[in-house]
């Protein structure tokens, strides 16, 4: 019997998967610990540091000593596909609860409306939530921006295209269902480890059910790094693309895949080099445009694609 079919609401434990980078994850576990006994069995919460700096290390040692906390600090970055891998691998429950360190728990009701909706269902996203207020550090305004327009959707919405909304930030899904397809480790930049892992949720009919249950996302990158994050992202779609067939309907990929079947590519890859300056500055000014930024993630592509560019690949 596949894993997603088998009677998951009998094996009720909870292990809450947090990879740990650089970022003090002390009131997300707290928050976590005092839902715990919201859950419907034991539960156990995973905190693994990916060889953060000391600072953060220093702070996040703390989390040790809560109760259901095992915390561990590993001598070697894994990267954000294979930290996740080991901590599933190292969790003793049925049921994985995959959260990124850097959201903050904004209801008080978090574990329970995820257990009230175990059911039959392998793979719940509960989404994500930013702050209805701008940062006030403008060099935030772009990650703010962009979540609070492409991130942040209600569950009815994610729904209709349940698959190619997918992403890791916030999910509960069957321990069996994530062994089963475990996330691509060859992706070692950042971006797209989800979207692979959607697709093959897909291509092998795993019921993926969104709901609204949001965690907040908190400490936003500044501009500049979150566009270093964006360009990596970009050449891991490339790369799954080029491995796979995956990502040509989303909208970058269909875009640059249409320049290049009418020859267009190289006109188009020549005016966004000119205007790139331009774009970053729109990009990160107070009122960011997100136009400029898939205009940057267009030339980004191109240039990946361009046989003898010399920004082939991500810094």
């Amino acid at each position: 019997m596949l894993p997603f079919l088998q009677p998951l609401a009998t094996m009720p434990g909870l292990s809450v998967l947090i990879p740990v980078y650089n970022c003090d994850v002390r009131a997300l576990v707290q928050a976590l610990v005092s839902q715990a006994a919201a859950w419907p069995g034991p539960v156990e919460l995973l905190c693994f540091d990916d060889a953060s700096e000391e600072p953060f290390r220093k702070l996040n040692r703390e989390v040790a000593a809560l109760p259901r906390v095992r915390y561990h600090e590993l001598p070697h970055n894994l990267g954000r596909s294979a930290i996740r891998n080991r901590l599933a691998a190292e969790a003793v429950h049925p049921w994985l609860l995959l959260l990124d360190n850097n959201v903050r728990i904004t209801s008080p009701e978090f574990l329970a409306r995820y257990a009230a909706a175990l059911l039959q269902v392998p793979v719940i996203v509960g989404g994500s939530v930013y702050s209805e207020t701008p940062p006030a550090d403008v060099r935030q305004h772009l990650r703010w921006h962009y979540g609070r327009t492409r991130e942040a959707r209600p569950a009815t919405e994610r729904q209709q295209a349940p698959y190619a909304q997918f992403n890791l930030k916030n999910v509960l899904i069957s321990a069996a269902v994530f062994r089963q397809f475990p996330l691509d480790e060859t992706l070692t930049q950042y971006g797209h480890e989800d979207t692979k892992l959607g697709w093959e949720l897909h291509q092998h009919a795993v019921p993926v059910y969104h709901m609204n249950n949001p965690v907040e996302h908190a400490a936003l990158e500044p501009a500049e790094v979150f566009l270093q994050k964006s360009q990596a992202a970009v050449y891991n779609l490339l790369q799954l693309y080029q491995a796979h067939g995956l990502g040509a309907e989303t909208k970058l990929l269909a875009t640059g895949l249409r320049l290049r079947r009418l020859g267009l590519a190289g006109v188009a890859l020549r005016a966004l080099r000119q205007a790139e300056p331009w774009l970053t500055r729109k990009a990160q000014q107070a009122n960011p445009s997100l136009r400029s930024f898939d205009l940057l993630k267009l030339l980004w592509l191109l240039q990946a694609w361009e046989p003898n560019s010399e920004n082939k690949k991500p810094a």
